[in-house]
C-alpha cells in the first residue's frame, strides 16, 4: 500500500507544481519580459528487484523557461536600432522645424538684396534707404535666431548625452547585482531573475548597442558594440559624460580609463545623439555660419567699392565673429594661436584640428582628413581660406581647435547706423580730356583693393602715344606706364580701367573719386546682383542658393530618418513576435493545461483514497480474523 500511497502523492505533488506553474504563466501574460514556464517532469527511479519492477511515481525535475538565445538576441539588436532611429528622427524633425519656424531666412535674404534695387531706383530718397537698413537688421535677426535655435539643441543633446550615461550605468549595475545572485543560486536557474536580467539587457540595448555573452557560472558579459565592457560577471564598469577636450561647452563620453570614445559608440539613443551631433547639427550650424560671413563679407566688400551719399568711401555694413580657436585642455606648453578669414571663397564650412609634433604644425578636419598647410613670408600659416599665427612656445602634442564659422550666424550684426552710409554709387570715375582728338574711352573704374592707401587719389591717365600709356598723380609723378594695345587693362592704386576705341597721341583722362555720386547708382545694383553671384565655394556658390542647399540637406536628412524609424519600427516588431512565439503567453494553451493538470491533481489523489480505502480494508479483515 505503501508503494500505492507513494506514487499518488508524486503526481499529486507534480500535478501541484504544474499548476503553480500554469497560475504564475497566467498571472504574467502582461508582464513585460516575462518568459513562459514550463514544468519538465521524469519518471521516478525505480529500485531493481525481483523477477519484475513496478514504477515508482513522477519526479519533478525543472521549471524551465521558454527561451531562444538567437531571438532573444535579434530583439535586442532590433531594439538597439529601433531607439536609435527614434532619436535621430526626433532630433532631425525639431530641426527642420526650428527652420520652418523661425522665419524663412530665403524671405529675408529677398528683401534684402531687393532692398538694393529700390534704392538704385530711388537714390536719392532717404525712406529707400531707410527701408534697406531694417532689412538688414531683419536679415541679421533670422541668422541669430536660426543660430540660437541650433545652440539650443547642442545644450539639449549635451543634457541627453549625461542622462542617458547615467542610464547606462545604473542598468550595468543592476545587471552585475543579478549576476550575482543567479551565480549563487547554483544549478537550480531562478527564472525570475533571468527574466528581469535579459529585460535590463534589453533596456540597456536602447541606450547602446550591445552584446552579451553568457559564462560557464550562470552569469552574462555585456560589451558596447565598439567593445567595451560594460558588464562582466558581478562587476559593473562605469562610463562618463564630461566636457569635450577643447570645448567646455560640449558633452562627450568617456570609458572607464577616460579615453574619448564619443566616436566609436554606435546604436541606441546614445550613439543616435552623437551621430546626428556630428553628421547633421555640427554641419548645419558651420553651413549656416559660412552664409552669414559670405553675405557679409561679399557687401562689406562691395560697400568698400562704392560711394556713399556724403561722397566718401563705402563702409562695412556688417559685422561677424573671428574664427573661434579653442586650445586642448591637456596643452602643456604656452602656445597660443589666432585665425583669420583670408578668402572667402575657399572656406569649407569645417572645423579643423591644429597640432605640433616637437617640430612641425599639421591640420586636418575634425573627421580625420589632412589639409595640407602652406608657410607664408611672415611665418604665418595658411589652408582653406584661413591664416593660423602661433605665438608662445608649444610642446609636442599641444593642439588646437579652430571653428571658422560655426558661431557666425548668432554673431553676425549690422554696424551701419545711417541710411547715407550705403555706398550706392562707384567710388572711382573717369572724364576724357577737353582736347582728346582720339577715339578711345574709359567706361567704369573697376575697384580692385579697396585696402589701397592711395586708391582715391585724383590721377591723369594719358597717353605720350597711341601706342603708350602713363599714370600720374597731381604731383605729376608718374606712378605707372607701359605700351598700351586696344583692349589692354590698365591699373594703378588698387584700380583698374579697360579703355576701349583708339586714343590720339597726348590724349588723356583724369580718374578720381565719383562727382556724380547722386546719379550713380551702378554698386547698388552690384550688391543686388550679389543674390545670385558666386560668393562661396571658390565663387561658384551665392549665398541664396548655399542656403538652398542647406533646407535640402537637412530636409533630406530627415527624410532619410522617419524612413529609417518606419523600417526599423517594422524589423523590431517581426523580432519581438518571432521571440514572442517562442517565450510568450498563449492564454489558450495556458487554459488547456490548466484543465489537464487539475485532472491529474483529482486523479492522484483518488489514487492516494484508493490506497487509504485498500490499506483500512486490510486492517479490518486483519482485526476480524
Amino acid at each position: 500500500m505503501s508503494n500505492l500511497l507513494s506514487i499518488g502523492a508524486s503526481g499529486l505533488s507534480a500535478a501541484q507544481v504544474a499548476l503553480s506553474t500554469v497560475s504564475n504563466n497566467i498571472s504574467n501574460v502582461n508582464t513585460t519580459g516575462y518568459s513562459q514556464q514550463s514544468v519538465v517532469q521524469v519518471e521516478a527511479i525505480t529500485s531493481q528487484g525481483g523477477r519484475y519492477t513496478i514504477g515508482s511515481g513522477v519526479d519533478v525535475q525543472s521549471v524551465q523557461r521558454a527561451y531562444s538565445d538567437f531571438l532573444t538576441s535579434a530583439v535586442w539588436s532590433s531594439n538597439s536600432s529601433l531607439q536609435a532611429a527614434t532619436s535621430y528622427n526626433n532630433l532631425a524633425t525639431t530641426l527642420n522645424g526650428a527652420l520652418s519656424a523661425s522665419g524663412s531666412l530665403q524671405t529675408a535674404l529677398d528683401n534684402f538684396y531687393g532692398g538694393f534695387t529700390t534704392v538704385a531706383n530711388t537714390p536719392g530718397l532717404a525712406s529707400s534707404r531707410q527701408s534697406l537698413l531694417g532689412n538688414a537688421n531683419s536679415l541679421v535677426t533670422t541668422f541669430n535666431t536660426l543660430g540660437q535655435q541650433l545652440q539650443a539643441q547642442q545644450g539639449q543633446i549635451n543634457s541627453q548625452i549625461s542622462s542617458t550615461v547615467n542610464s547606462i550605468n545604473t542598468v550595468a549595475a543592476n545587471i552585475a547585482s543579478l549576476n550575482t545572485q543567479i551565480v549563487q543560486a547554483g544549478k537550480n536557474p531562478p527564472n525570475d531573475l533571468l527574466d528581469q536580467r535579459d529585460n535590463l539587457v534589453q533596456t540597456l540595448s536602447g541606450y547602446l548597442g550591445v552584446s552579451a555573452t553568457t559564462q560557464s557560472d550562470g552569469s552574462i558579459s555585456v560589451y558596447s558594440t565598439n567593445g567595451q565592457a560594460l558588464v562582466s560577471g558581478g562587476n559593473s564598469y562605469a562610463i562618463s559624460a564630461a566636457n569635450n577636450a577643447y570645448d567646455a561647452a560640449r558633452t562627450d563620453v568617456f570609458d572607464s580609463t577616460g579615453n574619448d570614445i564619443s566616436s566609436r559608440i554606435s546604436g541606441g539613443t546614445l550613439g543616435a545623439l552623437l551621430s546626428y551631433r556630428s553628421n547633421v547639427l555640427d554641419s548645419a550650424q558651420s553651413q549656416l555660419g559660412l552664409q552669414a560671413v559670405g553675405l557679409a563679407s561679399s557687401i562689406n566688400d562691395q560697400q568698400a567699392k562704392g560711394l556713399t551719399l556724403s561722397g566718401q568711401q563705402g563702409g562695412a555694413m556688417f559685422s561677424v565673429p573671428t574664427p573661434a580657436v579653442q586650445a586642448s585642455s591637456a596643452n602643456q606648453g604656452s602656445a597660443s594661436l589666432s585665425a583669420s578669414i583670408s578668402d572667402v571663397g575657399q572656406l569649407t564650412g569645417s572645423n579643423y584640428i591644429m597640432r605640433y609634433d616637437g617640430s612641425a604644425w599639421s591640420l586636418q578636419t575634425t573627421g580625420g582628413q589632412n589639409v595640407p598647410l602652406t608657410t607664408n613670408a611672415d611665418g604665418s600659416l595658411s589652408a582653406d581660406g584661413l591664416t593660423f599665427n602661433v605665438s608662445g612656445s608649444a610642446q609636442a602634442g599641444d593642439s588646437f581647435q579652430i571653428q571658422p564659422t560655426t558661431q557666425a550666424s548668432t554673431g553676425i550684426a549690422v554696424s551701419m547706423t545711417d541710411p547715407n552710409d550705403i555706398a550706392a554709387a562707384a567710388l572711382m570715375s573717369g572724364s576724357a580730356g577737353a582736347s582728346n582728338t582720339g577715339s578711345a574711352s574709359l567706361g567704369a573704374v573697376t575697384v580692385q583693393d579697396t585696402g589701397n592707401a592711395a586708391l582715391t587719389n585724383s590721377v591723369t591717365l594719358s597717353f605720350p602715344s597711341a601706342a603708350s600709356y602713363q599714370v600720374t598723380d597731381s604731383s605729376g609723378n608718374v606712378i605707372a606706364s607701359g605700351s598700351y594695345a586696344a583692349g589692354q587693362t590698365i591699373s594703378a592704386n588698387g584700380w583698374s580701367v579697360t579703355p576701349s576705341g583708339t586714343p590720339s597721341a597726348n590724349d588723356s583722362f583724369s580718374i578720381g573719386l565719383n562727382s556724380n555720386g547722386l546719379k550713380d547708382t551702378s554698386n547698388a545694383l552690384a550688391m543686388a546682383s550679389l543674390s545670385n553671384t558666386g560668393v562661396l565655394a571658390s565663387g561658384t556658390q551665392s549665398i541664396v542658393a548655399a542656403y538652398g542647399q542647406l533646407t535640402t540637406t537637412i530636409g533630406t536628412a530627415g527624410s532619410q530618418a522617419q524612413t529609417n524609424l518606419t523600417t526599423q519600427t517594422s524589423l523590431y516588431n517581426q523580432a519581438v513576435s518571432a521571440q514572442q512565439s517562442v517565450s510568450g503567453v498563449n492564454l489558450d494553451e495556458e487554459a488547456a493545461n490548466l484543465v489537464r493538470y487539475q485532472q491529474a491533481y483529482q486523479a492522484s489523489a483518488q489514487i492516494i483514497s484508493t490506497a487509504q480505502t485498500i490499506f483500512s480494508s486490510l486492517l479490518s479483515a486483519v482485526q476480524t480474523a
